[in-house]
């Protein structure tokens, strides 16, 4: 039998998610409190939302230990934590399918926030076995560590939009149909879906939360195959022509990265979000086309040019997805802070200031 770090009383479930009660929202939680002097495991920790994870928690005076591969093709980047209190960040560079040198420190996380991944839904394709390891397999090996050592963190699970697929619905809820259209989605859904069997199974305190479009400071600008919104305010600084597949009239929901890291941060201390599934996003669905016009508005260089879908890009293209955030609002209190066009603002000043710690191919800085 696990034996778990203190947990919240449990609460009734309908179809592995929480039976939730028309009810007004909770208090906002005094966040600097639940966290101060806990221990909390961050994989993926050198990338963007890790990386912002790691600065807010060192903040409330946790105890944070980061893993990162810092895999070239992704967003680790040690500038990330370069201002992140030492006294309170461990940093460990490891590949995590290798489990040894995390052992010691799973084993007395308070809280892990898994967040180490393949993050291309159109590499998938090409990489199916290594999508596989890296978005399913590393879940698994981290929930099975757990039940072997006998200990019960909350783990969080960095989970996406693409588990949903096409839907018809205006709002995609937790409980709208799964059928996603990349191997990037099927293996999150299969990391999901370990989720709940070890939390039904072995009492392990999990918890899903589906990411919609995230963006902000600290994330890869290196190439195209993360964020779009990131991506395009590189190209817009570089004065470079913006393409935009079809016509850009599909609806997404951009959240920004503080926005984020706070639902994350608040769905890990909710004692409802336990063993259930949560949308994250900022409930405002914006046309793919005005997004990119925001960009260029706000960097004041660049131009658009709207081109043919290519075919590997149309076969996994979903549509209009936008999240219904009732149930995270509920859970909560958690309400997007940080529009579009404040973001993209921020998000540009960043990499104006810091242009060289992101841009690893020599272009010279705007």
């Amino acid at each position: 039998m696990i034996t778990p770090h203190p947990q919240p009383d449990a609460v009734p479930y309908v179809n592995g998610a929480p039976a939730l009660a028309v009810a007004p929202p909770p208090p906002e939680p005094d966040l600097a409190a639940r966290y101060r002097d806990r221990r909390v495991l961050i994989t993926g920790g050198l990338g963007f939302l890790g990386s912002t994870l790691a600065h807010r928690l060192c903040g409330y005076g946790a105890e944070v230990t980061v893993i990162d591969s810092l895999d070239p093709r992704y967003g680790g980047n040690w500038f990330n934590v370069h201002d992140v209190d030492g006294e309170r960040l461990t940093t460990l560079v490891h590949d995590l399918r290798d489990l040894g040198a995390v052992r010691p420190h799973l084993a007395a996380a308070d809280f892990v926030f898994h967040l180490a991944a393949q993050v291309a839904y159109i590499d998938s394709l090409s990489m199916p076995f290594e999508d596989l390891m890296l978005n399913a397999g590393l879940t698994l090996q981290l929930l099975e560590e757990c039940r072997q050592l006998r200990v019960a963190p909350v783990i969080v699970l960095a989970s996406s939009r693409m588990v949903i697929g096409k839907v018809a619905e205006a709002c995609v809820s937790e409980e709208s149909p799964a059928n996603p259209v990349s191997l990037y989605g099927v293996h999150k859904l299969a990391s999901e879906k370990y989720l709940a069997i070890y939390h039904q199974n072995f009492g392990l305190p999990t918890i899903a939360l589906r990411i919609t479009n995230p963006y902000g400071p600290r994330q890869q600008i290196h190439h195209n195959r993360y964020c779009m919104v990131g991506w395009f305010i590189r190209q817009a600084l570089e004065g470079r022509t913006i393409q935009v597949f079809g016509d850009g009239q599909q609806r997404r929901d951009y959240v920004y990265i503080d926005d984020l890291a706070e639902a994350f941060l608040r769905c890990a201390v909710s004692p409802q979000a336990i063993g259930g599934v949560v949308n994250i996003g900022s409930g405002v669905p914006t046309r793919f086309r005005d997004m990119v016009e925001t960009v260029v508005e706000v960097v004041g260089r660049g131009r658009i040019d709207y081109v043919p879908w290519p075919a590997a890009y149309e076969k996994i293209e979903t549509g209009d997805v936008v999240a219904d955030l009732s149930r995270l609002r509920q859970l909560t209190g958690w309400r997007s802070r940080v529009d579009l066009r404040a973001g993209v603002e921020r998000t540009t000043a960043y990499y104006r200031r810091h242009w060289r710690h992101y841009v690893r191919d020599g272009a010279a800085p705007p």
